[in-house]
């Protein structure tokens, strides 16, 4: 009898399907699916299905419901929303100032979820600089406008000499255009000049990440342009990472990038770049899209729902390039 070619047999096996996987082969796949996740390795924020929730009086309310964003190295981003939105919690989950209930959420390599109260307090002094709102709050009113920029850095832990210290601090007053302000204490300011000293003083230490919640918020127009043409110049000259919470239109329309944030999510995002004609002329062009998180959700524009009468559920299409919704036309 002959014997049947040993090709013959391999393609009966194959015919037979996929061989069962070895121990060593299902081993490797579980120490896969258990590695921490890759998500945002690269950026110097990386918020992945982050949850805040605060109890009062027995109620638990979500601020945060699963957020994700990333936030590039070298970027200038506003986050915007509506009051109860969660971008003030989100800010203050980044500035170590409050903990998320749950999810993941890194700054420059620190993880947030897992800093005690000495890690929280050494991150808060040279990790990032923040910038509250109320003038009041960001300086001390007993020290002059350089004091108050040197002082960061005395606190840090590994400090520099007072040489480099001073060189700092003529770096950052020159910088944001205060150097004949060194020596005034917060009560000879006006308030946009103490917002300028405040954004010195958050830079003081060369944060990964400069915070600023409403920073214009107390502010007139004219002085809230000057204002944010300082977040510009650090972020531009300086090289510093800036977030920006904000109501003020005007504010997130100057920025490379606006995220909208509506019910504790990323809702939308808005891209902005400088394009140049053939004519050398500089335009600003901007484009608005809406976020897909990492379980496939996407919250939909509330005018563009209203104007279809979408509600409750929508149909939906796969074509070649594109997916398409509908309203529901089911009776």
């Amino acid at each position: 009898m002959t014997s049947q070619p040993e090709s013959t047999t391999v393609e009966r096996a194959q015919a037979d399907g996929p061989a069962e996987p070895t121990l060593a082969q299902l081993r490797e796949r579980a120490l896969a699916a258990a590695a921490p996740s890759s998500y945002g390795k690269d950026a110097v924020i990386a918020c992945d299905r982050l949850v805040r929730i605060f109890t009062a009086d027995r109620i638990e309310v979500q601020a945060l419901q699963g957020l994700d964003l990333l936030v590039d190295h070298g970027d200038l981003v506003a986050l915007v929303g509506a009051s109860g939105s969660g971008k003030s919690t989100l800010l203050n989950i980044l500035a170590g100032l409050d903990s998320p209930t749950a999810g993941r959420a890194t700054v420059a390599g620190r993880d947030l979820l897992a800093m005690s109260a000495k890690d929280r307090l050494r991150y808060r002094r040279e990790v990032v600089g923040f910038i509250w709102q109320q003038t009041a709050r960001n300086l001390l009113p007993f020290l002059t406008a350089e004091q108050n920029i040197a002082l960061p850095m005395q606190l840090a832990k590994g400090r520099a000499g007072a040489a480099k210290q001073a060189a700092r601090v003529a770096e950052l007053l020159e910088a944001l255009d205060i150097g004949d302000l060194a020596g005034r204490r917060p009560a000879q300011l006006s308030g946009g000049q103490q917002q300028r000293v405040a954004i010195a003083v958050a830079m003081a230490n060369n944060p990964a990440v400069v915070l600023a919640d409403e920073p214009t918020g107390e502010l007139d127009s004219e002085t809230a342009a000057g204002i944010f043409e300082a977040f510009r110049t650090v972020n531009r000259e300086l090289g510093a990472t800036v977030v920006i919470v904000t109501h003020d239109p005007l504010v997130a329309g100057e920025v490379r990038r606006t995220v909208a944030i509506r019910d504790g999510r990323t809702s939308s995002e808005v891209l902005r770049r400088t394009v140049t004609d053939e004519h050398g002329e500089e335009t600003v062009s901007e484009r608005e899209y809406v976020m897909l998180d990492r379980t496939g959700r996407v919250q939909l524009p509330a005018k563009f729902l209203a104007a279809l009468g979408m509600s409750e559920r929508v149909a939906m299409d796969l074509a070649a390039d594109h997916i398409a919704v509908y309203p529901d036309q089911e009776d």
